[in-house]
C-alpha cells in the first residue's frame, strides 16, 4: 500500500493497510491508524498520531514545526482522531511548550483546500473549515462549528459549540454556542437555527436558545445581568446552560 516513490521513516508506526501516495514523506515518530489514505506529495512530520479512515490530499502538511518565533526545536506533538478529511495544501502544526505542548484534532472535520490549524489549537469534531479559513495559536474549536472561507480566527479565542463564523469573518473574541458571526471585526448576527435543526435540536430547544440570545444581545441589559437570568434558565434548559457557561469561562469577552 506504500508506493515506491514515498519516503517512509523506519522510526514511523503504520497499520497495514494505510496507503501512502507517491513522492509523499512520513517521517519518524509518525503512527497512522487503520485505513488511512494519504495522497501524493504530502509531508507528515512527527510526534504525530493519526487515527483511523483519516484522508489525507496532495499538498497536505501535517506536524510540522510550530510557526512561532519562541519555538526553538522542544518535543511537541500533534494528535489526529478519526474520519478526519484534510484537502490540498492544508497545513496544521504541532504544540509548543508555551501552552500544553500539544496541537489536538477530534473526529470526522473536514479541512478544505489552504485552511490552517496553528500550534496548541483544540478542534473538537464535525467541524467544516472552509477553504483558507485559519486558525492563530491557542484557539479552541468546538464540535459543529462551520468557518466560512477565509475566516480568521484570533490567538487564544474559543469558539463554542454550533457556532457559525461567516466567510471572511474575522474573529477577535470568544463565539458563544449557537451564534451567527459576521464581519471584521465579527459581530453576532443571529442564532444557528438550521444547523440545531440538522443536528436534531428540537424545536423548543432552538426556541430556548433564541431567548437566550435575544437576553444576551437584544435586552440592554449589562453582561454580568444577561448572565444571571441565563444561568436561572439554564437550571431547566440545558442547551441554555451550556451557553451560560461558555459566557462565564470566556477569558477573551464575548463577541458584541
Amino acid at each position: 500500500m506504500i508506493d515506491p516513490h514515498a519516503i517512509v521513516s523506519p522510526r514511523a508506526e503504520l497499520a497495514a493497510d494505510v496507503a501512502v501516495g507517491p513522492f509523499s514523506v512520513i517521517g519518524p515518530d509518525v503512527r497512522i491508524g487503520a485505513r488511512t489514505v494519504i495522497g501524493p506529495h504530502v509531508v507528515i512530520n512527527g510526534p504525530t498520531t493519526i487515527g483511523a479512515d483519516n484522508r489525507v490530499f496532495q499538498f497536505a502538511s501535517l506536524g510540522d514545526a510550530p510557526q512561532d518565533k519562541k519555538y526553538h526545536g522542544e518535543p511537541t506533538r500533534l494528535e489526529i482522531g478519526d474520519r478526519n478529511v484534510f484537502r490540498e495544501n492544508v497545513t496544521v502544526n504541532r504544540g509548543t511548550t508555551h501552552d500544553r505542548g500539544v496541537t489536538r484534532i477530534g473526529d470526522d472535520n473536514l479541512f478544505m483546500a489552504y485552511s490552517h490549524v496553528a500550534h496548541d489549537c483544540s478542534v473538537g469534531s464535525n467541524a467544516v473549515f472552509a477553504n483558507c479559513a485559519a486558525l492563530g495559536g491557542h484557539v479552541e474549536i468546538g464540535d459543529w462549528v462551520i468557518l466560512g472561507g477565509l475566516t480568521a480566527v484570533h490567538q487564544f479565542t474559543k469558539v463554542g459549540p454550533h457556532a457559525f463564523l461567516a466567510g471572511g469573518a474575522i474573529v477577535t473574541r470568544d463565539v458563544p454556542p449557537y451564534v451567527m458571526v459576521a464581519g471584521n471585526p465579527a459581530v453576532p448576527h443571529a442564532v444557528n437555527s438550521e444547523g440545531l435543526r440538522r443536528r436534531g435540536f428540537s424545536a423548543a430547544q432552538i426556541r430556548n436558545v433564541r431567548d437566550a440570545y435575544r437576553i444576551l444581545y437584544r435586552s440592554e441589559l449589562r453582561l454580568i445581568e444577561a448572565l444571571e437570568r441565563l444561568e436561572a434558565r439554564g437550571a431547566q434548559q440545558p442547551e441554555v446552560q451550556a451557553f451560560a457557561t461558555f459566557i462565564r469561562n470566556s477569558g477573551r469577552s464575548i463577541v458584541r
